[in-house]
């Protein structure tokens, strides 16, 4: 059974000091402070609580989707994400294609950028306030633990989107009118005090699912360090994490998304969502984001157990072609190709065809004409969805990735789920493992790591064709292994950056994004709403190139 932190909200205590004027004045008919909120363990609690809340602006969101899964190798334009020539009808490609990615873009402002703020803000008035708050010695510490980790998290998505940006470490208690761009290598510093902090302060355990133990702040300690090219510390800490506790991974790797059994082995943290949908302040929409539109198709209807269709992306023909199903059952776990026939009445339904029977199949190999003559159901083949150079020639029709599915919505119109959106789990500490092996050196070690991967991976008979041999792990075979294991679950971009690979892949691997991704997109621009709010404006400039 889920148990939950409760969050609270705390908008007049966490506005970034990095806004103009109108985001600053934000009422509080509740007349709260930071002095009067901080003064109870219980108000401390309630603020530690509200910290981790931050997270359900983009994991599990569109918005977070498209700032650190899209605009990568993998994925693309559905029809619904504002694509231009097939009836788009979002206004967020820029994060997509790169093309007009502009200083104003709403969701770098609102959820990167404002969002990463506020709860850094919102950390450092637990802290400031924390000591003299009359917490006992043993939860204080646990609780400055706890604080000074989800900083360092926040810091680290803001630092590596943006590069150099304003470090605070006090609470903003008045409106700010200058602010500096702190140099990356002084954040990161920052970054790793609060973290070596932390996983001495957190316990190993927690009874309240989704909070931060100390197992899994060494799993983000490792990713930081990798990040930052310490290879033998990030080695250190993911073997720590995969041999240390009792984490494991699952038998297989399509039990990692049943919706039944979210809270298992593998999982280090999520973010939890409740099945009390008013709780969540707008749950996990990732089940709505990948799916096709197929409930336009002859014998379909939307349904529950087919989800909510908002065609909003679709993977690269590269991504598809990452997977040898016949080996390898990621494939057939992450995506679903065929459509069962759901409309009950026979008149919507091709002759012939029964509640049931297949209606769409979606493959991504080419079928032949007598092939499809000889099927009362529609295909969609590879030569259907995509143009000889992998540009999609149909956005409403493929692939669809369906590890976030939930069926157990209470309605077809339903959009919101209660699915938690996984943040770091044990599978990564072997592809970080890897990765910093593979920096050092040892590519022998690099390999057995993968394999770890490979081997739960395989199609039960076929573990010896999935194992690789060290010649065969690359830098860029252990990205296409990260996006065979971990595609949509919101790292992509990061990687393909910490990897110095995202223009090269982007431009050889997503045709809709190669024209216009330049060097200069390794970064986001600073919010404009931001640099017009400083007085300093020589000492606070804008990335190079936006």
């Amino acid at each position: 059974m889920k148990t939950y932190i409760k969050y609270i909200a705390l908008l007049a205590l966490t506005a970034t000091g990095f806004s103009c004027k109108q985001d600053l004045q934000e009422y509080n008919p509740a007349g709260s402070t930071a002095q009067t909120l901080f003064t109870t363990p219980e108000g401390i609690e309630a603020g530690v609580n509200g910290v981790y809340s931050y997270n359900r602006y983009f994991y599990g969101k569109e918005e977070g989707q498209a700032l650190m899964e899209m605009g990568s190798d993998i994925w693309t334009n559905a029809a619904n994400n504002g694509n231009t020539g097939t009836n788009g009808l979002f206004p967020q490609p820029p994060l997509m294609t790169y093309q007009g990615l502009t200083t104003d873009n709403v969701w770098v402002k609102t959820r990167m950028w404002q969002q990463c703020y506020a709860a850094i803000n919102l950390a450092n008035n637990v802290l400031k306030y924390l000591p003299s708050a009359g917490v006992p010695a043993a939860r204080q510490k646990e609780l400055e633990g706890e604080s000074r980790f989800l900083r360092a998290w926040y810091y680290w998505h803001l630092v590596e989107s943006f590069g150099p940006v304003p470090l605070q470490l006090e609470p903003t208690e008045t409106i700010l009118t200058t602010a500096t761009r702190t140099p990356v290598d002084a954040v990161y510093e920052q970054i790793f005090q609060d973290l070596q902090f932390a996983v001495t302060a957190i316990p190993l355990t927690t009874t309240d699912y989704g909070r931060i133990t100390r197992p899994a702040s060494e799993a983000f300690l490792a990713k930081v360090y990798l990040t930052r090219g310490k290879n033998q510390e990030a080695s250190n800490y993911a073997k720590k994490v995969i041999t240390g506790y009792s984490y494991k991974l699952l038998p297989t790797y399509a039990s990692l998304w049943s919706i039944t059994g979210q809270q298992n082995t593998e999982v280090l943290w999520s973010v939890n969502y409740s099945t009390n949908l008013a709780f969540n302040a707008g749950s996990n929409l990732n089940h709505t984001l990948f799916l096709m539109e197929y409930n336009t198709q002859p014998g379909m209807k939307r349904d529950v157990a087919n989800g909510f269709p908002n065609v909003r992306y679709m993977p690269t023909l590269f991504l598809l072609n990452l997977f040898n199903e016949q080996n390898d059952s990621r494939y057939n776990a992450s995506f679903k190709s065929a459509w069962k026939a759901n409309e009950t009445d026979a008149t919507k339904r091709p002759a012939g065809m029964n509640v049931g029977d297949t209606a769409v199949f979606t493959t991504k190999y080419p079928v032949t004409a007598a092939f499809r003559q000889s099927k009362k159901y529609k295909i969609y083949d590879v030569n259907d969805m995509y143009k000889a150079d992998g540009t999609p020639s149909d956005r409403f029709h493929y692939v669809s990735l369906q590890k976030f599915d939930d069926p157990t919505r209470a309605t077809d119109a339903e959009t919101q789920s209660a699915r938690d959106a996984y943040i770091l789990r044990l599978g990564e500490m072997y592809l970080i493992a890897a990765e910093a092996q593979f920096n050092l050196g040892k590519k022998d070690s690099a390999a057995y790591y993968v394999n770890e991967i490979r081997t739960r991976a395989a199609v039960p008979g076929r573990q010896a064709n999935m194992r690789v041999a060290a010649a065969d792990v690359t830098l860029d075979f252990i990205l296409d292994e990260r996006a065979r294991e971990l595609a949509g679950e919101q790292v992509r971009w990061f990687d393909l950056k910490r990897t110095n690979k995202l223009v090269e892949r982007v431009k050889k691997y997503n045709p809709d994004a190669a024209p216009s991704i330049q060097p200069f997109h390794v970064l986001r621009p600073i919010p404009q709403s931001e640099i017009d709010a400083v007085t300093n404006k020589g000492d606070f400039k804008q990335n190079a190139g936006y």
